[in-house]
């Protein structure tokens, strides 16, 4: 972890726009047609695909495995494999694996997830930074051994970057100290340029960007409110725009200022230019969701936004 090189290597090859696939679009989804459509991802000039995971639903390691045997050159992230699905020296077992197989295409992205996660995997506190510490111990460890053979690799120790779901000052100044950059989500600019500032030029930060394809702000804004519930429900991020200078009434009634703030919306230009904003804050790559009820029907929405998105920012 943490080295030069590697990161040199990720900014490269990853480019500057990638594509966060959320659960909505991919949960229902067949591995065929996952496959299928990553391909098309790949053919349209987008860098990477990342998706979530969550304790109960498609595993991190065999859905981005599915990902990288079906494309040739796409960059494959955990966005996030989750701490509460399985052990430390696990995670990086099936990290170095995939680095292994498909070598300088996978970024292993990595968090805490939220505390309803955390219960429905048994735990019985929310720490989420002393869980992280702890689950980057037993990655940095090595395979357990009977008492008596000491601790060592069973694996091929191939590199691949590690980053952290880090939003709060101390998960940030975590991911500087112990990790190879960070993966953002749900963040307006503002802590884009947070993030690059607590980091360093040396570290990947890599936000993720929400957005919907419609000209009327005020049409815009009405749909994207009954989205924004959702997270703005999370404590984690609500306390994270609060930081950011946005009141609690504002972040209750998800008014226009918070929603044009952490979302994209517009015209192809006009979330072309927020991804820029990202990338001119300090961003090596900003991923992209465009809201859409299926998989095939949010590639189709890419397809759309590519001419503006990767002439944008190229």
């Amino acid at each position: 972890m943490m080295d030069v090189e590697t990161v040199r290597e990720t900014r490269r090859r990853l480019g500057r726009v990638g594509v966060w696939l959320n659960k909505q679009v991919y949960g229902p989804t067949s591995a065929a047609e996952e496959m299928r459509e990553v391909a098309r991802i790949e053919a349209l000039g987008y860098g990477s695909v990342w998706t979530g995971e969550t304790v109960g639903g498609k595993d991190a390691f065999a859905q981005h495995a599915l990902y990288l045997a079906a494309t040739e050159n796409l960059v494959v992230g955990t966005g996030i494999a989750n701490v509460w699905a399985r052990h430390g020296g696990t995670a990086h077992g099936g990290s170095a694996t995939l680095a292994d197989a498909y070598p300088g295409r996978f970024v292993f992205g990595l968090g805490a997830g939220h505390p309803f996660q955390a219960q429905a995997a048994g735990a019985t506190e929310w720490k989420p930074l002393k869980k992280m510490r702890a689950y980057l111990d037993e990655m940095d460890a090595g395979t357990p051994m009977p008492p008596g053979i000491p601790s060592r690799s069973l694996i091929s120790e191939v590199p691949y970057p590690r980053v952290l779901a880090a939003i709060n000052p101390r998960m940030l100044d975590l991911a500087r100290d112990r990790a190879d950059g960070v993966h953002t989500f749900f963040v307006p600019v503002a802590h884009t340029a947070d993030a690059r500032r607590v980091l360093g030029p040396d570290k990947l930060v890599i936000p993720q960007v929400s957005a919907l394809l419609e000209p009327d702000p005020d049409a815009a804004r009405a749909t994207l409110r009954g989205l924004a519930g959702h997270g703005l429900a999370i404590p984690a991020y609500a306390r994270n725009l609060e930081r950011l200078g946005f009141a609690a009434d504002e972040l209750e009634t998800a008014a226009d200022r918070v929603l044009d703030a952490v979302y994209a919306h517009g015209d192809e230009g006009a979330i072309a230019r927020r991804v820029a904003e990202h990338l001119d804050a300090g961003a090596d790559h900003v991923l992209i969701t465009p809201s859409a009820g299926s998989m095939s029907g949010m590639v189709d929405l890419l397809e759309r936004l590519a001419p503006a998105l990767l002439k944008e920012t190229h």
